[in-house]
């Protein structure tokens, strides 16, 4: 690990991702333990969450710890308070703090002056803890990650970041297919890029859907507006028009592929209606399975499972 915080899929190499889904799969089997009795967790929320809170705060109460939920008005990251003294503040009664941002910038400056664990629950450059759980439940499908190929439909955003960087690190192969203009950052393709070519797999980027779901083992889309974006919404929606996942954009992947997503979706717009209803779909699945990740990614953090976390 390169530092005692989890604020970038990165922060992980290849090998330690596989250690920690490996450590997810086990908490999963075993259910509720008592392996962080004692500890606490801060949620210092600047954005509404279903699946984020609902998962960390259960991950906790699974593990025997406890989680303090903070609201936007509650805090005032920088506004009633500086990031520095909440920080500190928080470190004095918490054991980690797992944040949902809009900022990066925030991580690394609350990262800077807690003396605990910062996790990034979610920011403008990343999604971290989605994409563990993409890959927990690309492996229960599909097993090993060489040889395989994931088509990403839609915008560049947080998600399809963490994914690109962490499907590099563990030799799973990622094409996005983004209108122009809507792609991965130019420095997270290049890093994609290096980490691919460490690891045997492949980064691609294209401008055309059918391309990329051609020969498909996962389908992956997320919605063309992320929360903040709204005033975007009519342009996107016309930016994006033709890259909707549908059943005529499935039938270029392989027969047995998967469709993911990581909610909320809207239907008719980025996937069509029923389709995430259907046999190939796993996104229920991919959202049980942040909390396992996340069971998981504190528990080492924390308690010590596979492999120690600095700090």
């Amino acid at each position: 690990m390169k530092s005692k915080d989890f604020l970038s899929v990165t922060d992980l190499a290849g090998h330690e991702i596989r250690l920690l889904l490996s450590d997810a799969a086990s908490l999963k089997a075993q259910g509720w333990q008592t392996s962080l009795s004692g500890k606490t967790l801060a949620l210092v929320f600047e954005k509404p969450s279903l699946r984020t809170r609902v998962s960390f705060e259960l991950a906790m109460k699974q593990l025997g710890g406890e989680a303090i939920y903070l609201s936007p008005a509650e805090v005032g990251l920088g506004k009633r308070e500086s990031i520095a003294d909440v920080a500190r503040v928080l470190a004095r009664y918490v054991d980690a703090i797992a944040v949902r941002t809009f900022a990066q910038d925030t991580l690394v400056e609350l990262s800077r002056w807690a003396g605990v664990p910062v996790i990034n629950a979610l920011s403008d450059a990343e999604h971290p803890c989605q994409a563990l759980a993409d890959l927990l439940t690309i492996y229960e499908n599909k097993g090993e990650f060489p040889g395989l190929k994931l088509a990403y439909i839609g915008d560049g955003n947080n998600v399809a970041v963490s994914l690109a960087l962490a499907a590099a690190s563990v030799g799973l192969s990622f094409t996005i297919a983004a209108p122009k203009g809507y792609g991965l950052p130019e420095a997270v393709m290049k890093r994609a890029l290096a980490l691919a070519a460490e690891n045997d797999s492949f980064i691609e980027a294209t401008n055309d859907p059918g391309a990329a779901a051609l020969g498909a083992d996962i389908v992956y889309t997320d919605g063309w507006t992320s929360m903040g974006q709204e005033v975007e919404s009519e342009i996107r929606r016309k930016a994006f028009a033709g890259f909707q996942v549908d059943e005529r954009l499935m039938s270029l992947a392989k027969p047995d592929a998967i469709i993911m997503h990581c909610l909320p979706a809207h239907y008719g717009e980025e996937v069509a209606a029923g389709l995430l209803d259907g046999p190939q779909s796993v996104v229920f699945d991919q959202a049980e399975n942040r909390l396992h990740v996340q069971k998981a990614l504190l528990a080492d953090m924390l308690g010590g499972l596979c492999f120690p976390w600095p700090g």
